[in-house]
């Protein structure tokens, strides 16, 4: 081997040793630089609230104090650690705390995603995959716990399926990965679900003699994915939480992260799902059973709930990683310069070069750049007259609850719907939509609604103007107030 080539090879083989990193450090800077479109959800508000709560008393939540529809109703938070985060972050540096922990989340998730892949199939493939899956995520990437917890995802399932590849059973090392989703967020139920047809495929391919054995080693592990997910403060009852919200039916698809996928307008969703489809007949992609069964119940939970295109988009590479890599197999690199002590301090002090410049990059942004939240789900002049009238219950739109939370008003509804389960809040959007307004007289008298609060473009504020004994006293552009004709407040004029 020449002295050119050999260097060459070592310098492939630091490139590649970086190519995570230098991902992950686009990725950081694309969504530090869009940091506003991170904060457009307005559970983010009681999120928020909820870990500042937990940092303040030392405690975790076992009942709600925020509402006035459901106070000390049972309740627990599977997010806890992930909102001790963002509360700790927004208490350091306001709402540029939460934006760098969400690109830090995401940064984080496509660096494990292309290292994961970079095993298996060639650089600049795996860097397009992880261009396409940030691509299809983009529009759930908001400054919520389930960003944090999807690193986690990505690597959970990685490893298990580089584990079925080599038809071995998963390292008991990882069970603390599971441990570390279930406090995070309640999405760790997906990664239970999947050890099941993971094993079969490496079971599947596993010589006979040895099937029975392994098979059972994947069982052990799975019960002790199933006790590391309960190693969390509220124990077993987290498995409960984080399933809750399944049983919320017809509501669900009100919800918008929740709805099923829609094709009426051509999304990146439909062009990933084509160019699979594409891919399959072109190449005749040939697949295990298990491989074919965990891409179709991806696709199915992808169509079923558009908060799931982030699995799909990021787990499906995962799936067919292995196939891909033989069927475009890349040429074998000789690693041996990477061993020698100077390649590997040349790669820790690129590391460390681009971890420094994403940081003075934020630094710099942050000292010229404040964010701020959606205005949309934030009337803070209508809550300032609220507070203003002193009035006690209000019945409030959805989006703004956890606005009203931040604000310690106790509230009507927010965004934790399993709270307050699928008729309450059906009944709810069915009264303020329009689909049924002689519920909303008979809903503000049963729960003594004192104003109201509600979005000014939607249904709502017109009936209320039509209903008798209520009066319409603030409007803008983000929300309308009605009150109680014997309210005692003063008709304001419309801004």
């Amino acid at each position: 081997m020449s002295l050119s080539f050999a260097n060459s090879i070592a310098v492939q083989s630091r490139a590649r040793a970086l190519l995570p990193l230098c991902v992950g450090a686009g990725t950081y800077l694309f969504f530090l630089f869009v940091g506003d479109t991170l904060l457009q959800d307005s559970d983010s508000f009681w999120q928020i609230k909820i870990g500042q709560w937990i940092l303040d008393h030392g405690a975790l939540p076992y009942t709600d104090f925020y509402s006035f529809t459901r106070p000390g109703e049972s309740w627990i938070s599977t997010s806890w650690l992930s909102q001790v985060l963002f509360a700790f972050s927004y208490a350091q540096w306001g709402w540029a705390g939460p934006v760098i922990l969400t690109a830090t989340g995401m940064a984080l998730t496509a660096a494990v995603f292309v290292y994961l892949l970079d095993a298996q199939i060639e650089a600049p493939r795996a860097v397009l995959f992880a261009m396409l899956a940030l691509l299809l995520s983009i529009h759930h990437v908001l400054a919520r716990p389930h960003i944090l917890a999807l690193p986690v995802m990505v690597a959970w399932v990685g490893l298990l399926m580089a584990a079925a590849d080599r038809r071995s059973a998963p390292s008991w090392t990882w069970l603390p990965l599971m441990a570390l989703w279930a406090n995070l967020h309640g999405g760790f139920v997906l990664g239970l679900a999947l050890i099941g047809p993971i094993s079969l495929e490496a079971v599947e391919h596993a010589e006979k003699g040895q099937r029975l054995k392994l098979f059972m080693r994947w069982v052990l592990f799975g019960v002790g994915a199933l006790i590391a997910a309960c190693c969390t403060p509220y124990g077993w009852r987290t498995l409960m939480g984080a399933t809750n919200i399944l049983s919320l039916g017809e509501l669900l698809s009100l919800i918008f992260e929740w709805m099923p996928a829609n094709f009426a307008t051509f999304t990146g969703f439909e062009g990933a799902l084509l160019g699979l489809i594409a891919l399959g007949y072109y190449r005749g992609l040939v697949l295990s059973a298990p491989r074919i069964f965990l891409i179709l119940f991806l696709t199915w939970s992808a169509l079923t709930h558009v908060r799931n295109i982030e699995a799909f988009a990021f787990l499906v590479p995962l799936v067919l990683a292995k196939p891909l890599g033989e069927m475009f197999p890349r040429p074998p690199a000789d690693t041996a310069g990477a061993d020698r002590w100077p390649a590997r301090y040349v790669t820790a002090l690129g590391a460390l070069m681009i971890v420094a410049a994403s940081w003075t990059s934020t630094s710099l942004y942050m000292g010229h750049h404040r964010f701020t939240f959606t205005m949309t789900q934030t009337p803070v002049a209508a809550v300032d007259l609220l507070e203003k009238l002193r009035v006690q219950r209000i019945f409030n739109a959805y989006q703004f609850g956890g606005y009203l939370i931040s604000r310690n008003v106790p509230v009507y509804v927010d965004g934790r719907a399993e709270l307050y389960g699928e008729k309450f809040v059906m009944d709810f959007f069915k009264a303020t939509e329009g689909k049924k307004p002689e519920l909303l007289p008979r809903l503000l008298d049963q729960y003594k609604i004192d104003a109201t609060l509600l979005v000014a473009d939607a249904p709502g504020p017109q009936i209320l103007d039509q209903l008798k004994g209520w009066k319409r006293i603030y409007t803008d552009d983000i929300a309308v107030i009605h009150v109680r004709d014997n309210a005692g407040g003063a008709a304001l004029p419309s801004k």
